[in-house]
């Protein structure tokens, strides 16, 4: 299996390049959901040491397994689970509400996290309005270590002009506040290559290192 992941990897970072972009220059997040311990052992022994959890619960157990890799919680965080998240990941990526980031504060104030925006304009997708993504981020800020953006590109047509707004946005936010925000999640296994050329500095990538998620 690691050597599966090895390869895939390889494939990966080369497709990063031919973006133009530096493969180091960008942290892959190695979408684990769905997978068992041992795929996350074999991830970090291939080199994949930040691996990315949708659900706190699944996360926990796999933790304990694999305490030596980086943990990120990228899927939706609802309330009533903060208490469990709360200072358990390293990066959580999907604050998408001054709601969601006050209830995380209560509990861990230092807890880095990202605020996550519906640059796709999608009903079914979590995210802040981009035309409110300002005053949340301000507002997140002030209650948590904001460390940057997170979105997902749009289910159809072109996702370049979603990440592309993205990225400005992230801009105009380090001039009003201040403060650099190095973090862009945005790309999946789908287009992760738009993503890069849109300035992406972390994917957040499941089948395109592990094949399809178990059933």
């Amino acid at each position: 299996m690691t050597k599966e992941i090895e390869e895939r990897l390889i494939s990966v970072r080369e497709r990063i390049a031919r973006t133009g972009r530096n493969p180091d220059d960008i942290v892959i997040v190695a979408v684990t959901k769905g997978f068992g311990a041992d795929t996350c052992r074999a991830a970090v022994d291939s080199g994949l040491r930040v691996l990315g959890e949708n659900r706190v619960h699944e996360a926990k157990l796999k933790m304990d397994a694999v305490p030596d890799a980086e943990w990120h919680l990228i899927g939706h965080l609802q309330t009533n689970k903060v208490r469990q998240a709360a200072g358990r990941f390293a990066l959580i990526h999907s604050v998408d509400s001054v709601r969601l980031a006050a209830e995380l504060a209560r509990h861990d104030p230092t807890q880095a996290v990202l605020l996550e925006v519906n640059v796709a304009r999608e009903a079914q997708k979590h995210g802040v309005d981009p035309d409110k993504a300002m005053d949340a981020l301000t507002e997140v800020s002030r209650l948590l270590q904001l460390s940057g953006l997170m979105a997902m590109g749009p289910t159809d047509g072109d996702p370049a002009p979603a990440f592309k707004e993205l990225s400005h946005l992230r801009d105009g936010a380090e001039q009003r506040l201040g403060k650099r925000l190095p973090v862009l999640s945005m790309g999946m296994s789908g287009d992760f290559e738009e993503a890069v050329e849109a300035g992406s500095t972390m994917l957040r990538l499941g089948q395109a290192l592990f094949g399809p998620r178990p059933s």
